[in-house]
C-alpha cells in the first residue's frame, strides 16, 4: 500500500492547478498555497490538541501569540 505524502499531494495539486489555467497567467501562487494549506493544518492540529492553544503552538513550533493571530485570521476564534 503506497502512502501519499503531503509533499506529493501539494506537487500534484499544483500541477493540476497549472494545467487548469490553460495558458492564463498565475497570480499569487505562494499566497494561495499557504492559505489553502494553513487552515486545514490549524484545524487538524487544534483538534488533536483538544483546542489547547499552548499545546498546538508547541507542536507547530510557533509562539502561542502567533498561533492565536493565525486562528483569528482564519476566523477560527
Amino acid at each position: 500500500m503506497s502512502k501519499t505524502t503531503i509533499e506529493q499531494s501539494v506537487r500534484e495539486s499544483l500541477q493540476t492547478y497549472f494545467q487548469d489555467l490553460e495558458g492564463e497567467v498565475p497570480d499569487r501562487v505562494y499566497e494561495m498555497v499557504v492559505r489553502m494549506v494553513e487552515r486545514p493544518m490549524l484545524e487538524v492540529v487544534m483538534n488533536h490538541a483538544d483546542n489547547n492553544q499552548s499545546r498546538a503552538a508547541e507542536w507547530l513550533g510557533l509562539n502561542r501569540n502567533t498561533l492565536r493571530k493565525k486562528l483569528v485570521e482564519h476566523k477560527m476564534l
